[in-house]
């Protein structure tokens, strides 16, 4: 395993984040195929024993009990000062809202459940899950850096937003004397590239850390044409994000496997050492053991300039989908209430 920084922090993290999202209850989350507790931590011991210490939750996922498999798992198999935690906090609810509930206050409430759910006195890494167009973005900030001097949180991260909305939430903690944001969580991977657009440029500009999601774009990076699996047939999220541009991602994937065979490994690894080029450490899905295994093994692989522009070269231009599709429109509805002067954000 590799290690690095985290953007501009002192987190030394693995260039292989674990992402938990498949952790947890089926019965209190929206998916069929997560992994009950046992098999969780089976696959987080692994990726112990593989180098991998950066594990990503979020107090969404399955109803705050990924959190709860992934904080008694790292109690039981490692030292809280060798591993680095991250975890996420959605915005506030609409009865939160009726009920008066500041942006300041719901961070703090929410930080305390999932600091309960991991059994932690602090995370390392508390990331802005997605953007909150109902908060302004002063309440926001300010209630991330209480918690930071409050010592429940070492730094923070964002997810899933636009490049200038990064920009201009740090720009106020600068301004304001608050923690910045030292990552960013993005839809990113090798049949979906938007993110090279602006936030790339971006990250490189600042030295924001980018550790994105669906790094194999749900499976679809991992395995040849014509394969499948219970994730792939049943995650409909996934199947929203990609079944749309299939047949012109299809032309990828083709690729991905044919520098696997030709490199004697996984398509994984080739889609991953790809990714490893651009980003600091990609969020990994793990709900085998072998896609751990896999996804460290990417780590080792060197791919040569002509690879990497022989898997990027048929690439088009893809529409935004999922969150940031609905940023989008909620970013539109922002710019309307400026310009009619009706809020201020």
């Amino acid at each position: 395993m590799q290690y690095t920084k985290l953007g501009n922090s002192d987190l030394n993290v693995s260039r292989i984040c674990m992402g938990c999202m498949g952790f947890g209850d089926a019965a209190n989350g929206q998916h069929s195929w997560t992994l009950d507790e046992k098999h969780s931590r089976e696959i987080i011991k692994r990726g112990l024993e593989l180098g991998v210490n950066f594990f990503d939750t979020a107090i969404g996922y399955q109803s705050g009990t990924s959190e709860q498999y992934v904080g008694r798992a790292l109690w039981d198999f490692a030292k809280r000062d060798e591993v680095v935690v991250a975890t996420k906090f959605l915005p506030r609810t609409q009865e939160d809202i009726a009920a008066g509930i500041t942006g300041q206050q719901h961070i703090e409430r929410m930080v305390n459940k999932s600091l309960a759910n991991l059994g932690m006195d602090h995370v390392d890494l508390y990331i802005y899950h997605m953007w909150d167009y109902q908060t302004p973005l002063y309440d926001i900030m300010e209630g991330l850096n209480n918690i930071v001097k409050a010592g429940k949180v070492r730094y923070i991260g964002i997810s899933n937003c636009f490049a200038w909305q990064l920009a201009k939430a740090n720009a106020l903690a600068e301004k304001e004397g608050f923690a910045k944001f030292v990552s960013i969580q993005g839809h990113y991977n090798l049949i979906f590239r938007e993110e090279e657009r602006e936030m790339a440029k971006l990250c490189a500009e600042d030295n924001i850390a980018m550790t994105p999601y669906s790094a194999l774009a749900g499976g679809r990076l991992s395995k040849a044409p014509g394969e499948t699996s219970k994730r792939l047939e049943e995650d409909s999220y996934a199947k929203f994000k990609y079944d749309a541009t299939a047949k012109q991602d299809g032309v990828v994937i083709g690729r991905v496997q044919e520098l696997a065979e030709k490199h004697g490994v996984s398509m994984t690894e080739v889609s991953l050492a790809w990714l490893l080029t651009k980003v600091t450490a990609p969020v990994v899905g793990a709900t085998k053991l072998h896609h751990i295994e896999g996804a460290a093994k990417a780590v080792e692989l060197v791919l040569s300039e002509e690879e990497r522009l022989y898997l990027e070269e048929p690439y088009i231009p893809h529409a935004l989908v999922g969150v940031m599709a609905q940023n989008t429109v909620s970013a539109a509805k922002e710019k309307h209430v400026w310009s009619t002067g009706n809020q201020k954000i």
